[in-house]
């Protein structure tokens, strides 16, 4: 378990400058969208997004502990499981509380039990993809960016009073949101099922 920690924190360390970078790109694409281009984000785009991040992080996930189990059912079973749960955590969960802290009135919505097909699919067909390329080198890249997207789009369609200056916390909200939960899902938890120490990632 020491040793396991010990790799979370290297991860951690590892994937935050580009997390933060891909937090500060989306922050400022959003503002372009808003107040340039004039687009509302709306509830449908969240809809979009949110089973799109499972289906990469369904990849990533079942891709990397293919590699080292072989066994369809489990890895279908961690790449499932994985990629709705830290998916929720990550776009909902997390959002949804920091909305709170910032106090802008964010309703809780949680895709996973009032679209239950929509989520399912998508994480059991990413999952029989990561199992087939065995592909996650690009599966991480994008799983990160979608997720900083779906965790920005759920705050701003479900927030009523979301202001121009609630932007300076938002990033704080959406590093966190998905640093933590993206890092567990495609390295973390395969090899917490694996029983054995958390390898270097190769999955940048």
């Amino acid at each position: 378990m020491t040793l396991k920690f010990k790799e979370l924190l290297h991860e951690l360390k590892h994937h935050s400058p580009f997390t933060a970078l891909a937090s500060v790109t989306a922050i400022l694409v959003v503002l372009i969208i808003i107040y340039l281009i004039k687009i509302d984000i709306s509830k449908n785009i969240f809809e979009i997004a949110h089973p799109l991040h499972v289906l990469v992080s369904g990849i990533a996930t079942a891709g990397v502990f293919y590699k080292y189990k072989k066994n369809i059912s489990q890895v279908l079973f961690v790449g499932i499981i994985g990629s709705i749960v830290i998916g929720s955590i990550s776009d909902v969960i997390f959002p949804y509380i920091g909305g709170l802290i910032l106090n802008i009135k964010t309703q809780f919505h949680l895709p996973i039990i009032e679209n239950t097909i929509t989520i399912l699919s998508s994480a059991l067909i990413g999952s029989v993809i990561g199992v087939s390329t065995k592909f996650t080198r690009m599966p991480h890249f994008l799983h990160v960016f979608l997720s900083v997207f779906a965790s920005l789009f759920y705050l701003l369609a479900f927030s009523a009073t979301f202001v121009p200056l609630s932007f300076i916390l938002v990033f704080i909200i959406v590093f966190i949101a998905v640093i933590v939960p993206c890092c567990m899902s495609d390295i973390v938890f395969p090899f917490f099922f694996l029983g054995e120490k958390i390898k270097h990632c190769n999955c940048k």
